[in-house]
């Protein structure tokens, strides 16, 4: 099992409802207490009541704290590092007041692809993903695929089940090729029938446009977003300088993501693990 940092918001000690619960993945050369200040989470925690659990990747696991998200062996349900942080969001549920309906995973870049992996590898636990700046699932199987698909873009594999999917991706991103968060989004639309598509654009005040393609059925929740936001680069968007990584003039993707997230639980039917493994 991985370190990890955990933030229970105030209001959780006056309230009898159990608690959602994110798991946030923090990108390479990051730390957690450095991802929770660039993405504001803490303080989202406290606005919706959340539990906001960030795992650390120790040097052991990769030089740059990278999550392996390109190695096979890190790809698959039951094994490496999806096996690691699944086992840890268990053990948060078993020991904190955890609506286990209600639980959710996020990252950045690497954790973003690492979230990917994980949501898909459990759909039975994980009731929607955020992927920021990462790629879509099986788009590399080493280090040198992995480099190939961040350069130019890989649509990666087909997903067997339906995760809600919310994706942030910079335009002008030289790390990630933008191309990856359009393959995430199709594959994410995939496994769902019947969506209709709407494009939405605005812009951040004194800051970057952006558009917001969303997929859903009929009026209902949206089952897939993808925001691609101009001008930004390979940096969590609407971030706070007081984290690396950050781009404070995009449009907020963390009140983003968990407003997106929170519209979302698992039936019965899926926490019962219905889904192919």
């Amino acid at each position: 099992m991985r370190r990890y940092k955990i933030y229970t918001p105030a209001s959780a000690v006056s309230s009898p409802d159990p608690l959602p619960l994110l798991i946030m993945l923090h990108g390479c050369g990051q730390t957690p207490d450095d991802f929770a200040k660039g993405t504001g989470m803490n303080a989202l925690a406290e606005e919706f009541r959340l539990l906001v659990v960030y795992p650390a990747q120790p040097r052991e696991a990769h030089p740059n704290r990278c999550w392996n998200w390109f190695r096979p062996g890190d790809q698959m349900r039951d094994a490496g590092e999806p096996a690691l942080i699944a086992g840890l969001t268990q053990a948060i549920i078993r020991s904190h007041h955890v609506d286990p309906s209600r639980v959710y995973v996020a990252g950045l870049s690497a954790g973003a692809s690492a979230a990917l992996v994980l949501a898909n590898s459990y759909p039975d636990l994980f009731a929607a993903v955020g992927a920021h700046s990462g790629l879509p699932v099986g788009a590399a199987r080493d280090k040198a695929s992995a480099l190939l698909a961040m350069r130019h873009g890989n649509p990666g594999s087909r997903l067997r089940a339906a995760v809600p999917t919310i994706i942030f991706q910079g335009a002008e991103d030289k790390i990630v090729n933008p191309r990856n968060a359009r393959f995430a989004a199709i594959r994410a639309a995939e496994p769902c029938s019947g969506l209709r598509s709407t494009e939405t654009r605005g812009k951040v005040t004194d800051g970057h446009g952006y558009a917001k393609v969303t997929h859903r059925v009929g009026q209902g929740r949206p089952a897939v977003e993808h925001w691609l936001v101009q001008g930004a680069g390979h940096a969590w968007s609407g971030g706070s300088r007081a984290g690396r990584f950050v781009d404070p003039a995009g449009p907020d993707a963390s009140r983003a993501m968990v407003r997106f997230f929170l519209r979302h639980k698992l039936s019965v039917r899926r926490r019962g693990g219905s889904f192919p493994a």
